[in-house]
């Protein structure tokens, strides 16, 4: 009864965390490569390639026009035998094919990729900021939130003060113990 319980409870656990397994499989797989954008830098990852002969393989990016890989902007991965990638800088906005071949001649996959237009890119200023003012009464942040850096002799007057209370909180407490009780 108890075992029946127990199968009954972990089944449904058990059938959720088999679920990404099953869709991981042949038919979830699309590509074997990811291709992500961040302003006018494209950049692609694949675990696929293995290394031949000190090469990973190549990846191309290709315009709209391009049909073929040879046509493409052409690099070369680079990485371990874990993930390799390879990236465009510079890339003009609109919409890009990503190819990867590896070293044995394999296409990794293939990716479409869309370069939006990007903000022009700020330049810092090189004026120092102006100072905020200080809270009133300072940080109230107990233990590490002091306002001010004591020295020395007000810690040590503070771990005197700290000690002689837990010698007379352990003294008390002794004391205290050392009779017997009666209701």
């Amino acid at each position: 009864m108890r075992t029946t319980r127990i199968l009954l409870r972990s089944g449904p656990v058990l059938a959720a965390a088999a679920l990404p397994i099953g869709l991981a499989g042949p038919s979830g797989a699309a590509t074997g490569i990811s291709v992500s954008t961040s302003g006018s830098t494209v950049s692609v990852v694949t675990s696929a390639c293995a290394q031949n002969n000190g090469s990973w393989g190549n990846a191309s990016l290709l315009n709209s026009s391009q049909t073929n890989f040879a046509q493409g902007r052409q690099s070369a991965l680079a990485g371990t035998t874990i993930s390799q990638s390879a990236a465009w800088s510079n890339v003009s906005p609109g919409t890009y094919s990503v190819i990867v071949v590896c070293s044995n001649g394999n296409t990794a996959g293939t990716q479409s990729v869309i370069v939006s237009p990007g903000s022009a890119p700020t330049i810092p200023s090189t004026t120092a900021p102006k100072p905020t003012s200080s809270p009133s009464r300072g940080v109230a942040g107990g233990l590490g939130g002091a306002t001010r850096d004591y020295g020395p002799l007000t810690l040590g007057i503070g771990a005197a003060l700290v000690g002689s209370g837990v010698i007379a909180t352990g003294w008390y407490v002794r004391k205290r113990r050392s009779k017997p009780y009666r209701p």
